[in-house]
């Protein structure tokens, strides 16, 4: 496992001009990660677009295949913590929480531990990959979290699928937006790959 230092400060700490707070909390969660055995992740700790709190991210990802599957983090804002996904550009919390959602009033020392614990249990769900292939090439995939079934990433290549799949889909309701095929419509997949921690589906 790669030497991983967590939750570095994105830039000098008079950047963002953090406050003694908020330089306590994340110097907790520094410490609350240093004793955590998970696979690897980035992380990092400075603001989100609007400025508008202290921010802690981690981006879980295929490695591998250079595949970013999902940014979670928290924001800090007084003696309050919220976490949730985010937005994978301007890392805002999505207007309703998620069922990854975590919510803790404290001393900075308590949000921290209250955020590596919840840190620490999302580095842990087992990611796995469903793969389906035709011709002897993948040509759809789906990311999913696979002790929960909840997706992350999903692609669909139209020019390697069996000929008329694309528009049977389409027929059938499986597309979002401007024709971005959805995998909910192939059934089982040819292929499960384990990509993070114990992936079993």
């Amino acid at each position: 496992m790669p030497e991983n230092p967590w939750f570095e400060m994105d830039g000098p700490d008079d950047e963002f001009g953090f406050g003694a707070a908020e330089l306590a909390f994340a110097k907790a969660l520094r410490e609350q990660a240093e004793s955590w055995d998970v696979p690897y992740a980035p992380s990092w700790v400075g603001r989100p677009e609007d400025d508008s709190s202290l921010l802690a991210c981690v981006s879980l990802g295929d490695e591998d295949n250079r595949v970013s599957l999902i940014d979670v983090g928290v924001h800090l804002v007084g003696s309050t913590v919220r976490g949730d996904r985010l937005h994978n550009q301007l890392y805002f919390l999505p207007d309703r929480p998620t069922g990854l959602a975590m919510e803790a009033v404290g001393s900075p020392q308590e949000l921290a531990e209250h955020t590596a614990a919840w840190f620490e249990t999302l580095l842990r769900k087992p990611v796995v990959r469903h793969e389906w292939e035709h011709g002897g090439r993948v040509y759809a995939s789906r990311y999913l979290f696979a002790d929960t079934g909840e997706g992350l990433v999903q692609s669909y290549d139209r020019t390697l699928a069996p000929p008329g799949q694309a528009q049977a889909l389409t027929d059938a309701g499986h597309v979002y937006g401007r024709g971005w095929i959805q995998t909910s419509g192939l059934g089982r997949p040819d292929r499960v790959v384990g990509v993070r921690g114990a992936a079993t589906a």
